[in-house]
C-alpha cells in the first residue's frame, strides 16, 4: 500500500501563485508515476500533470506555461507550482500515483485531495 499525504490548498486571488505538495509513504517501489487531477464542481476529474521515475512529464493543455510538476525522490514528494491562477482552476486537486502502462496511467492509489479556491 502508498499513502498520499496532500497540503498547500488554499483560498488565492486571480493571477496569484500556490504551491501544492504530495508526500508518498509506504510501498513507494510498486508505482513508477506521481501526479495530479483535480475536479470542479460539476466536472468529471481531469488530469493537470503527472512525472515519471525517469522524469518525464505530461500537462494538459489548459495548465501548460502556468503549472510545473517536479519530483524530490529523496523525499518521496511530488509537487504542481501554480502560477497565473484562474478562478476556472478551482477544484479539488487529488494526488495520484501508480504505473505508467504504454501511454497511459494505471492509478493505484488516491490521496483525500485539497481543495484551492481562485476568487477574489
Amino acid at each position: 500500500q502508498v499513502q498520499l499525504v496532500e497540503s498547500g490548498g488554499g483560498l488565492v486571488q486571480p493571477g496569484g501563485s500556490r504551491r501544492l505538495s504530495c508526500a508518498a509513504s509506504g510501498s513507494i517501489f510498486s508505482i513508477n508515476f506521481m501526479g495530479w487531477f483535480r475536479q470542479a464542481p460539476g466536472k468529471q476529474r481531469e488530469l493537470v500533470a503527472v512525472v515519471s521515475d525517469s522524469g518525464s512529464t505530461k500537462s494538459a493543455n489548459s495548465v501548460k506555461g502556468r503549472f510545473t510538476i517536479s519530483r524530490d525522490n529523496a523525499k518521496n514528494t511530488v509537487y504542481l507550482q501554480m502560477n497565473s491562477l484562474k478562478p476556472e482552476d478551482t477544484a479539488v486537486y487529488y494526488c495520484a500515483a501508480g504505473q505508467v502502462i504504454g501511454t497511459g496511467y494505471d492509478i493505484n492509489y488516491w490521496g483525500k485531495g485539497t481543495l484551492v479556491t481562485v476568487s477574489s
